[in-house]
């Protein structure tokens, strides 16, 4: 699981980034409200722990703004803020969760955990769709046309990852993160030589490309007839 943590006081934001860490679950840190609406805007998270009180923009608009974009990820709210109107509150601007401070890690653990589990509509959750390639998750099938394509495992989560952040370009680092679970570049061709066999396998007997380099960026997965 990996989680976008925004809080402002800066040993606060240590301690969780530790504490997530040994419980092991990935994190990244934005300290005010810009930032995290950039990062949540610009990266995929399964959960969102977001302070309400923060500079330059406050947590309820961050999350108000994200559902405006239609950006749905779950995002729990820390606040001293703690009265049952103030929680309305939040959970009214797009909040899935609202914890008061204090609180325990413990507690703030079990709810991020489940908020990762959360699902939304099977369509949405479990099937992702590119032109006429999908990906069911579920089943751990992926089919083009209707023929199904059998991926080696690191395949399966590569164009997974990909699916999920359709439309978009999809980084070297970002990838290596998310689904090699690296936090640093071991300077290998190992992305290389994976996208260019998904690429043979979704393409392959197929008119139209969909898995594109894009030069000094990174790589995209998208419908170019439907776009």
């Amino acid at each position: 699981m990996k989680i976008l943590i925004v809080e402002d006081d800066l040993d606060a934001a240590a301690y969780l980034t530790k504490a997530f860490r040994e419980a092991g679950i990935v994190s990244d840190h934005a300290s005010d409200g810009d930032s995290g609406l950039f990062l949540a805007t610009e990266n995929a998270y399964d959960v969102l722990v977001v302070d309400r009180m923060l500079p330059r923009r406050d947590g309820l608009s961050l999350i108000s703004e994200l559902r405006a974009k239609g950006i749905h990820t779950p995002a729990l709210i820390l606040s001293a803020l703690g009265q049952v109107d103030d929680r309305v509150t939040g959970l009214r601007a797009g909040g899935d969760d609202y914890l008061p401070k204090p609180y325990a890690f413990s507690e703030l653990l079990a709810r991020v955990e489940v908020l990762g589990r959360r699902k939304g509509s099977p369509e949405q959750d479990m099937t992702y769709r590119v032109g006429d390639l999908e990906l069911d998750r579920l089943a751990h099938v992926v089919r083009r046309a209707g023929r199904e394509i059998l991926l080696q495992p690191r395949e399966f989560r590569l164009l997974e990852y990909l699916m999920k952040n359709a439309g978009q370009v999809v980084t070297r680092t970002m990838l290596l993160e998310n689904v090699w679970d690296y936090h640093f570049d071991p300077q290998t061709n190992v992305i290389d030589v994976h996208v260019s066999r998904l690429r043979s396998k979704i393409e392959k007997d197929f008119d139209q490309p969909l898995l594109r380099t894009v030069r000094g960026a990174g790589y995209m997965i998208k419908d170019e007839v439907s776009a």
